[in-house]
């Protein structure tokens, strides 16, 4: 049995970590954590022995941006090869293009389809 991805999820709203949790829970290679911030997503990954694959990262957050969780882990040598995921309101072609020139791998518009989610988020780390 091969190991399943792990995926990090951090998003302040409650509502729609719960919605990416079950969505990609729903595909049984995929191993999901949440956090509620950006200082505790940070949290997770340096002070626990759990390292995600893939972050996921909601960009307009209260204290820490998405934007800033990117920067954090690019200057971390343990996390700088972290495939980081936006997931926005906020995506404009404009927009779009900001994130990826900031490093991110790719960005996924909300409000998305809960039930290709998991397919999404596949397609742009492969």
């Amino acid at each position: 049995m091969s190991r399943k991805t792990r995926i990090l999820y951090i998003d302040d709203e409650p509502d729609i970590r719960l919605i990416v949790e079950m969505a990609l829970k729903m595909r049984p290679e995929m191993e999901v954590r949440t956090a509620d911030s950006g200082e505790a997503g940070l949290a997770m990954l340096r002070w626990s022995d759990w390292m995600a694959d893939i972050v996921m990262v909601d960009v307009m957050m209260p204290g820490l941006t998405g934007p800033d969780v990117l920067a954090a882990l690019r200057a971390d040598p343990r996390f700088g090869k972290v495939p980081v995921i936006f997931v926005t309101a906020r995506a404009r072609p404009q927009d779009i293009r900001d994130y990826i020139e900031q490093g991110a791998k790719g960005v996924i518009t909300k409000p998305f389809d809960p039930i290709s989610l998991a397919g999404q988020v596949l397609a742009l780390i492969d």
